[in-house]
C-alpha cells in the first residue's frame, strides 16, 4: 500500500509523538502510539500484499492470491530482498501448475534472493527437482531433493521426497 521508506517514516512520527504524549503526562495516549507504531514496522518487514496472497493460498484459492500480487506494482523497488524471495516463491507456486518453464524462472529467482524460512526453500527446491525430473534431468533432480531433504527438519515433506526419489529410480 504505502513504499516501504513511507512505512518507517509514519513509525518514526508515530513514535515522536508517543514520546511528546508522555512528556504533556498523557501516559495512556503515548503507550498506545508507540504500540501503533509497530505495524508499520512490522508491515516493513513482511508486505501487507504477500500476507494476504499467503492468506488467500491457505485456503487453495489461486485467482485471490493472484489478484493481491498483481497489487504489487513494481516488486524490484517496492519490496525488500526477502519480499522479493517470496513474491517470486508465490508466483511460482501458482504458475507451476501450468507453465513448468515460468515456474522454473521463478522458484530459481526465489532461492537466489532467499527465503527466510526452511521450509519455505525446501518446498521450493522439491518443485525444482519436479521440473528437473519432468525434463529427465536426473543428477539436478537427485541434487534438489537431497538439498530439500536436509531442510526439511520438521519431516513434513518426507512422503513427497520419498515418492519423488521412487520416481526418480524408474528414469
Amino acid at each position: 500500500m504505502f513504499h516501504r521508506n513511507i512505512k518507517l517514516i509514519i513509525a518514526g512520527l508515530l513514535l515522536i509523538t508517543g514520546v511528546w504524549q508522555f512528556t504533556e503526562s498523557n501516559i495512556g495516549n503515548g503507550i498506545f502510539l508507540i504500540l501503533l507504531a509497530i505495524i508499520p514496522v512490522f508491515l516493513y518487514f513482511r508486505n501487507e500484499f504477500i500476507l494476504m496472497a499467503f492468506l488467500k493460498l491457505r485456503n487453495q484459492d489461486f485467482p485471490g492470491a493472484k489478484k493481491w500480487l498483481d497489487k504489487i506494482k513494481n516488486p524490484e523497488t517496492a519490496l525488500i530482498q526477502k519480499q522479493q524471495g517470496y513474491y517470486n516463491y508465490l508466483n511460482g507456486l501458482m504458475v507451476s501448475q501450468t507453465n513448468l518453464n515460468q515456474a522454473e524462472k521463478f522458484f530459481k529467482k526465489a532461492i537466489s534472493l532467499g527465503l527466510s524460512m526452511d521450509q519455505d526453500l525446501a518446498l521450493a527446491k522439491l518443485n525444482l527437482a519436479g521440473i528437473a525430473m519432468s525434463r529427465r534431468r536426473k543428477l539436478e533432480a537427485t541434487t534438489l531433493l537431497n538439498e530439500a531433504k536436509k531442510l526439511d527438519k520438521h519431516n513434513m515433506l518426507k512422503d513427497q521426497i520419498s515418492m519423488m526419489k521412487e520416481q526418480l529410480k524408474k528414469i
